[in-house]
């Protein structure tokens, strides 16, 4: 074995040297290697002639020698070491995080001489291993400081919180920084062991990062402590769901996040917990805009009910039969005088009936010679009617008028009926009948114009209805966290009175507390529904496209809904296919889908089993993700209703199972937008069958 070579002062590797170096740990998937090619670095640019890299095992306790030069076997299992319930020189390194010479007399082998230990590590989390190398002075080389500045981070990254030493690790690591939301690994007081990107942009500062940025992360990781330990003091088990407002680091903007945290057990059997912060700062004002949006309908409706009133009251000022028809002759409207010979009366008897109708036939055969009459706009004609009353003969003469609407076309015909029995009777009244007659049709005129005006405002009415519900899906798709701010205060002050802030709580106002917090999420969760089906009215829903297995996607879903899966006692299964291909889609939104796919077979399911069936058709290269229950099941009248909004089988007041009723029709919506359909199969007391059918890859809008 060579002698250990003090490193020289004057050598001071060239750019190109560090260039490589940095490239070679950028490449590296796995820890071994990342060691290998620095330590190999040392020794042939700082003619140290020999060199070290230790790290943590899994437990985090015991240091072992990773990659070595100039080290025989012997010496290198020397450096290896288990804590003995004394100190230890390297471990006081790790535990300080900085470097330390190291005289031959106390050196950790002697074949080292004089040497530094420099720990290997990033900002803000525990080092994860050491460097050994022999000095030539008390002074730590800047070349050595270089190479523990970059190796630190990078070693960090393929070793997180001291797991296996493969290339698997490199792909965990890529794995976590691909998901969009901040993904941790703590202990139980919040410190972290592995931080995807996201994550350590909100919780961890570097060494070069400004003062403003290090004060909004140790907020941060302040307020996830307090949250991970507030959760965890509650007592209860499985996932648990809190909300976290936290600072944007970079931009100083106040976020929302929902933590999202699961107890777990590390290989050490310590228990850690695993957490997700998913980010809900998008929601805003959609409680005025909804309410706005009502009052319009409401007033528009009592509009409309006003003018219709207003008609009728018109109508019915009139002294005459008049009728009201539509363009194929059907009747639409009578005023007071017309019911009296064309309606049907409920206690007349039968005399007074078939009186009715021999009316009712005469009316007809006036109304088709103006149908057929061609372009005449009026059609008079002499009728003999019957009073249904007494049989007594009733001499009318009828003058019906086309109702033309904006491009000429016939929407409506109104005849007015006149009883001509005094002007037989009395010659002398001719010229004042006709002088009643003339003001009679200046009235229906009058009431012609004010029924084409009335439908002029109905329609722009419809219009402005239409505005309003687009500006209203376009308003809902932009809300800000703003609306969502007092619900969330009510929350935060309810969960602090419950973990005993302002002091210990009877029963009775633990049991209330508790109604309010379950209460408040569930509002939570209807404001997040109604904030989807929005946003995809309002084409604010972009796809994400990725590739992603169907195997692995089940089973998050099935773990996530593991505790409602618990409390069911159903049997949950999964059938995969023999052979499911990757897919390119948007993972999440297939990922919500089956979630509520699921989720409402088991809230519909009281005793029997809920199976998830996935397979693919090659003849259509389409997935087909199937969910199979033995609830209730469900009535074919009712099986296309529940896919409308806000619709469910049973709306009453009273009805067993809770929900907006917007669950299924998102995920309709969903299904299109991934360019798929949802199908439903069930018969009511043997079950149900929901299955989502979506294309391999999909196209973007």
């Amino acid at each position: 074995m060579p002698s250990p070579v003090p490193l020289p002062t004057s050598h001071v590797p060239d750019a190109e040297a560090r260039l490589a170096l940095a490239e070679s740990l950028l490449a590296c998937d796995a820890a071994r290697p990342c060691a290998e090619a620095v330590v190999e670095w040392l020794v042939r640019h700082t003619q140290a002639g020999v060199a070290a890299c230790l790290v943590r095992e899994e437990t985090g306790d015991r240091l072992m020698c990773l990659a070595a030069r100039g080290l025989s076997e012997a010496q290198c299992d020397a450096l290896e070491w288990e804590p003995d319930g004394g100190g230890h020189p390297l471990a006081e390194v790790l535990a300080h995080a900085a470097p330390r010479y190291f005289p031959a007399a106390r050196a950790p082998l002697p074949a080292l001489g004089n040497c530094f230990a420099v720990p290997l590590g990033r900002a803000g989390v525990p080092a994860v291993g050491l460097l050994l190398i022999p000095a030539s002075g008390t002074a730590l080389p800047p070349e050595v400081a270089w190479v523990a500045a970059h190796m630190g981070p990078t070693l960090t990254r393929l070793l997180p919180a001291g797991r296996r030493l493969d290339a698997g690790d490199g792909l965990l690591r890529r794995i976590i920084d691909a998901v969009a939301d901040p993904v941790l690994l703590t202990d139980l007081d919040g410190r972290p062991r592995i931080a995807n990107a996201r994550a350590e942009a909100l919780l961890v500062a570097g060494t070069d990062a400004s003062e403003g940025r290090r004060r909004a992360v140790e907020l941060n990781r302040r307020v996830f402590s307090t949250a991970l330990a507030s959760g965890a003091s509650g007592g209860a088990s499985g996932t648990r769901r809190r909300e976290v407002p936290l600072v944007d680091p970079a931009e100083g903007m106040d976020l929302l996040f929902e933590l999202i945290s699961t107890p777990v057990h590390a290989p050490d059997g310590h228990e850690v917990m695993v957490s997700v912060l998913r980010n809900v700062t998008d929601l805003g004002r959609a409680t005025q805009a909804l309410g706005e949006s009502y009052r319009r309908l409401r007033a528009t409706e009592r509009e409309a009910r006003s003018e219709r009133h207003r008609l009728d009251r018109v109508l019915d000022s009139v002294a005459d039969p008049i009728i009201l028809s539509d363009p194929s002759g059907g009747t639409v409207m009578l005023n007071g005088p017309a019911e009296k010979l064309f309606a049907l009366p409920l206690d007349g008897g039968k005399a007074a009936q078939r009186r009715v109708r021999s009316n009712v036939a005469t009316f007809s055969s006036f109304l088709a010679n103006l149908v057929d009459g061609g372009a005449a706009p009026r059609w008079r004609g002499q009728l003999s009617l019957a009073d249904p009353a007494t049989g007594a003969t009733i001499p009318v003469e009828a003058v019906a008028s086309k109702v033309l609407g904006d491009h000429g076309e016939l929407t409506g015909i109104v005849t007015l009926f006149h009883d001509r029995t005094e002007a037989l009777e009395k010659a002398r009244l001719l010229e004042r009948v006709k002088e009643v007659s003339s003001q009679l049709e200046a009235r229906v005129q009058v009431a012609t114009a004010e029924l084409a005006e009335q439908n002029e405002k109905l329609r722009r009415q419809a219009i402005q209805l239409e505005q309003a519900s687009a500006a209203k899906s376009q308003f809902l798709a932009n809300m800000s966290h703003e609306f969502r701010t007092p619900l969330n205060a009510i929350l935060g002050y309810t969960n602090m009175l419950l973990q005993g802030v302002s002091g210990e709580l009877s029963p009775p106002q633990k049991r209330n507390l508790t109604r309010i917090d379950s209460n408040g999420r569930h509002l939570l969760e209807v404001i997040n529904e109604i904030l989807d089906i929005t946003r995809i009215e309002a084409g604010r829903m972009p796809l994400h496209l990725s590739d992603f297995g169907i195997p692995e996607l089940l089973q998050e879903v099935v773990a996530e809904l593991d505790p409602i899966i618990a409390r069911s006692k159903l049997a949950v299964s999964t059938e995969l296919g023999a052979r499911l291909p990757p897919v390119h889609s948007d993972r999440q939104k297939v990922k919500q889908i089956v979630l509520n796919l699921l989720s409402n077979a088991l809230k519909f399911t009281h005793e029997g089993s809920v199976t998830v069936l996935a397979e693919y058709v090659t003849a259509t290269s389409t997935l087909a993700i199937s969910v199979q229950d033995t609830g209730i099941g469900i009535d074919p009248a009712y099986q296309e209703k529940i896919f409308e909004d806000f619709q469910q089988v049973d709306s009453s007041p009273t009805r067993a199972y809770g929900g907006t009723g917007l669950g299924l029709s998102i995920c309709r919506r969903l299904a299109t937008m991934l360019g798929g359909r949802v199908t439903l199969q069930s018969v009511p007391g043997q079950g149900s069958t929901f299955t989502l059918h979506f294309p391999r890859r999909a196209r973007r809008a």
